[in-house]
């Protein structure tokens, strides 16, 4: 892979972080409930945000292994074991991303009762679509990149 679409794919990578860092911290100031409300009570009273907070996390170790296969691209150590393991923690994020958009949408059922919440379900759903997506492709690569692996492992013992 050339090096300049390795440079930009990481670019894309840093501003897809940057930008979902600043929907996480500038949202909530836009919810209605939040119009006259502290940053302290913002923050630290939801416990929807700090569950969303708390969910972040795994996406963001995701888009940091992404950055690192890419580098291996750009090194043309792609087929390493590094890669590997970069690929099966993508694909565990994605999966711990779905576990947590799960309780999520539990606790909007609980809290909003009749309420009508469709809203947040949708957006719910429309995370883990994208979180299975992301898994399942992870998973095949990640499958793909071992078995090359092993037979270079296994080419290389028979020299």
């Amino acid at each position: 892979m050339k090096r300049s679409s390795t440079i930009f794919l990481q670019v894309v990578i840093v501003l897809i972080g940057i930008g979902t860092l600043a929907l996480l911290l500038w949202e909530p100031h836009l919810e209605g409930r939040n119009a006259h409300a502290t940053n302290f009570e913002i923050y630290f009273k939801d416990p929807f945000l700090v569950l969303v907070y708390i969910g972040s996390i795994p996406f963001f170790v995701a888009l940091y292994q992404a950055f690192r296969v890419l580098g291996y691209a750009a090194q043309n150590k792609i087929f390493s074991q590094a890669a590997v393991n970069a690929l099966r923690t993508i694909k565990y994020c994605a999966l711990a991303i779905i576990g947590f958009v799960v309780v999520e949408e539990i606790f909007i059922m609980l809290t909003h009762g009749n309420d009508d919440a469709a809203g947040g379900v949708f957006i719910g759903v429309l995370i883990t679509f994208g979180s299975i997506v992301f898994a399942t492709a992870a998973a095949m690569l990640e499958r793909i990149l071992q078995n090359a692996l092993d037979i270079k492992s296994e080419n290389d013992l028979t020299v």
